[in-house]
Parts: structure tokens; sequence; C-alpha cells
């Protein structure tokens, strides 16, 4: 190659030297990593999550209300598994005719349950069948149960409703007393009592007299008012 060939190729290979260092160092200057939180925060919105979930409803506030006819369409959810009808035969899962106040993991025509049901014990109540549709494997960690469970609190208020009409007819727990909320204008019971409790507490009760505690005006002696009352009326 002649000179001016090599000139060029000389160029050409620095410049793309250049290149790569300028994009070396450009990398660890400007990091393009994912952030962590995806778009801006807004002052004012709480963000979803943000201070705790949402308390559990507790299942007997909600059968009152349930529907047996919905917690039917439910049940559709489970039916590739297990049969509801007397005398139906197991399946994947075990019939679940009657289920609702028999014992846990035992019975229904010898159905191999998991040795991690059969751990549970007790008897299917209302509140262990809601915990059980809500998270199988939390109820029972190790559970051959494969369905990851309903997270409408309604959902398993319906469906639990028509499990019991198969065969249990379990009496409806009663639903949980309401607190009782304060009267507008009365103070919390707490409230009142601490405030009592204050007033014990302040020494200056044992005097018999409320202490002057006025900051008196920047240039001027504090006056007790009754002092100058009396100081008026004396002989002089």
């Amino acid at each position: 190659m002649d000179l001016k060939t090599n000139t060029i190729a000389g160029w050409v290979l620095g410049a793309a030297g250049a290149a790569l260092g300028l994009s070396i160092v450009g990398g660890m200057i400007y990091h393009g990593g994912r952030p962590e939180k995806m778009g801006y925060p807004i002052e004012g919105v709480e963000t979803e999550g943000s201070g705790g979930g949402a308390p559990e409803v507790p299942i007997a506030s909600l059968l009152p209300t349930a529907d047996a006819a919905k917690g039917a369409e439910v049940f559709k959810k489970c039916a590739a598994c297990h049969t509801i009808n007397q005398g139906g035969a197991n399946g994947i899962g075990p019939n679940l005719y009657a289920t609702m106040g028999e014992a846990i993991a035992q019975g229904k025509g010898g159905f191999a349950f998991s040795d991690a049901l059969k751990a549970v014990g007790g008897t299917w109540d209302w509140d262990k069948m809601n915990a059980w549709l809500t998270s199988p494997r939390k109820f029972a960690p190790g559970t051959k149960m494969t369905f990851a469970g309903l997270s409408n609190p309604q959902d398993r208020a319906n469906v639990i409703l028509y499990l019991n009409q198969q065969g249990s007819n379990l009496p409806l727990p009663a639903a949980p007393a309401a607190k009782a909320e304060p009267a507008a204008g009365e103070a919390p019971a707490n409230a009142a009592d601490a405030a009592v409790e204050r007033v014990e507490d302040d020494p200056r009760g044992e005097t018999g007299a409320i202490a002057n505690t006025g900051t008196p005006a920047r240039g001027a002696p504090s006056v007790d008012p009754q002092a100058a009352i009396e100081g008026a009326k004396a002989p002089r």
C-alpha cells in the first residue's frame, strides 16, 4: 500500500480506538441498569402496599350475606379434581360431600391424604376452611394440593356456604361484634383517664392553688392580681 492508503487506515483505526475508549468511559460514568422502582414518586399519593395491607375480613362477618348459588359457580374451578355429590367417587382430590365439620384428612373412602394435611389435625370448621381456600400451601406446607387458592374473601364465603349445604348444614357462626365508636364530641375513655392521671401527678396540686404560669411582658414586673387587691386595702 502507498503512503496515502496507510495514512487513511491509520486514521480509521485511531478513530475506532477513540470511539471504543469513549464508550467504555461513558459506561463507567453513566450506569444504565434498571432502577429498583419505575416512575417518579408523587407527593401525597401512597404507593401500593404502603402502610401495610388491609386487615383480613373475618369469614364469620361475610357468611350472612354469602350466596350459595355464586359459590356453586366458584366451585366449578374445583370440579376438575373433586366431586361433591353424595356417594361420588374420589378423583385427583377426595369427594367433598359433607366435608364441613368432618375430621381433616380422614375418611373419604380411604383417599390418600398427604402427611402435611394429616398433621394439621382438628375438623373442617369455618376458619380452617377459609384458611385452606386462601392458600392451601400456607395452611399445610408440603400438601399435594396444587390449587393456588382464592384471593377474594367473598368468593371464599360463597363457596364455603355452598360446601356446607352439600351434606353438612352446620349452623352459621355468630358474626363478630362491631367495635363501639365514641359519640360525637365525646372523648374516648382512655383519653379521659389520661387527663385525670396528669392532674393527679401535677405537683402544683399540692399547694391548693393554681400556679401563675403566665409569661410577663418584657420590661414589666410580674404582678399577682390578688396581691394587688390586698395591697390596695391595706392602710397606708
